[in-house]
């Protein structure tokens, strides 16, 4: 019994130091809301606040102030131009659209490949049907150069087209271009209402087909870029000078007059499918191209494709053939 009497008094004291009478339990158990129940047993052992909630219902959860959602910018997610947008450097990005077509030539360029097609009584010239693949990849290797708000990237482009139904000349790699890249991008963010500038680009690049002797195709860019926004629609200009030498060891001395000195690319997003357009000139010769190209979604990473060339320079080694290419098959999408 003592023990007891002990423990009672134990409580009690308790109790009365937290200004909390013994008789408080019984009205806590009464209660038949658990809400306001649990509430009375919390102010009890010294954890919340009045056993009865005087507070309206707009006092009792504040509401959080209501924060502007950023709208999406292709441009700024491709080369993270906001804070939002950095993910850091030396991670693997998308640089150019990655595709794997199959593709309808209506006039293969057969010209530079005749001596080898001479040595092989077999081959029969190219085939009007191949595979044509693209890869394209960057990474920032810097970022926010010197203090500066300028990103240094390295990109790699990689486009390889195969005779794969050309069986007489066994069925090889006709083709694949290089092009690795240094780019320095400067985020901008300047303009009207929708219609924005969102970054300035400094480039080098060099560009060629790995080949030898006849089929040899190079040359170096360096190249500024500018990107425009507004709404679903994003343009890039890009102008270039060549700056390797035209000496004898040249094997493309004029591909500046089918190339042309700069492109346009635009694009227009609309319900989850990219529209491409792509022109280039050269209005000193009227040489040039025209792309076109639509994307559709199929899964959640993977997009048909269809892609359409008209114009000069569908491939290095063809860039002063006239083309007309038809392509059909699936690019990654991310």
């Amino acid at each position: 019994m003592s023990r007891i009497t002990g423990a009672s008094f134990a409580i009690s004291a308790f109790l009365s130091y937290q200004g909390v009478s013994a008789a408080s339990l019984d009205d806590c158990a009464a209660m038949a809301r658990d809400s306001e129940r649990l509430r009375c047993y919390d102010s009890i052992a010294g954890r919340g606040g009045p056993t009865h909630d005087t507070s309206t219902p707009s006092e009792q959860v504040p509401l959080a102030p209501s924060m502007p959602v950023p709208a999406r910018s292709k441009f700024a997610e491709h080369w993270e131009l906001r804070p939002q947008d950095k993910q850091g450097t030396l991670r693997f990005t998308e640089h150019r659209p990655n595709y794997l077509l199959a593709t309808y030539n209506r006039s293969p360029n057969n010209t530079p490949y005749r001596p080898l097609f001479q040595l092989d009584p077999q081959a029969d010239g190219l085939s009007k049907f191949e595979l044509a693949y693209q890869l394209g990849f960057k990474l920032k290797l810097l970022e926010g150069v010197q203090g500066s708000p300028l990103d240094l990237w390295f990109g790699y482009t990689q486009r390889s087209f195969w005779q794969a139904s050309n069986r007489e000349a066994s069925s090889p790699f006709r083709e694949t271009n290089y092009e690795p890249e240094l780019m320095l991008v400067l985020p901008v963010n300047w303009g009207m209402g929708d219609l924005k500038l969102k970054f300035l680009n400094l480039a080098v690049a060099h560009q060629s087909n790995g080949q030898g002797t006849i089929l040899s195709r190079s040359w170096n860019r360096l190249y500024l870029q500018a990107g425009i926004e507004a709404g679903d629609l994003s343009v890039s200009f890009r102008t270039w000078r060549r700056i390797d030498s035209e000496g004898d060891d040249d094997d493309n001395p004029d591909i500046v007059r089918y190339m042309g000195r700069g492109e346009i690319v635009g694009t227009l997003n609309r319900n989850g499918h990219e529209y491409e357009l792509m022109g280039r000139c050269n209005p000193r010769s009227g040489k040039g191209a025209l792309q076109f190209g639509w994307a559709f979604p199929l899964a959640k990473h993977l997009q048909g494709y269809v892609q359409y060339f008209s114009g000069y320079g569908y491939t290095l080694v063809d860039y002063n053939d006239f083309q007309r290419v038809l392509g059909l098959g699936l690019r990654v999408a991310f």
